[in-house]
């Protein structure tokens, strides 16, 4: 049975111009931190980017990393810091990440209200 977004979402966390950051649900904090500790890395930071390519022209990409960068938005939800670079974020503003699992297989979720069209992969958008 596939789960659905979580309303219980951490308060929005704003940027310095105001805009409303990217917010994790519960269950995609708790997923994150159970990969870092398969992956061996505990104490690592969440990146989220948008890149080009996919076939709607953008698509997300979830790593992990141990470096703050200058120009990176970090925000701290559920135990999770996450790390947004300034290219970025103006495209994830709003966003919702959720983790999911259902018959067709599990993973993390973007619900972006900036996306004007996404593909049926769910890993690509346009804005």
């Amino acid at each position: 049975m596939e789960e659905h977004m979580n309303d219980a979402v951490p308060p929005s966390q704003e940027r310095s111009d105001g805009s409303v950051a990217l917010r994790l649900t519960p269950a995609a904090a708790e997923m994150a931190k159970v990969a870092m500790q398969r992956e061996g890395r505990p104490n690592a930071k969440l990146r989220v980017a948008v890149v080009g390519g996919g076939c709607s022209g953008f698509q997300y990409n979830l790593s992990f990393d141990d470096t703050v960068r200058p120009d990176d938005m970090v925000l701290e939800q559920d135990g999770v810091q996450v790390l947004v670079d300034s290219t970025s974020a103006p495209y994830l503003g709003g966003t919702v990440i959720d983790y999911v699992s259902g018959l067709h297989g599990a993973g993390f979720k973007f619900l972006n209200p900036n996306a004007t069209r996404t593909c049926g992969c769910g890993s690509s958008f346009s804005a």
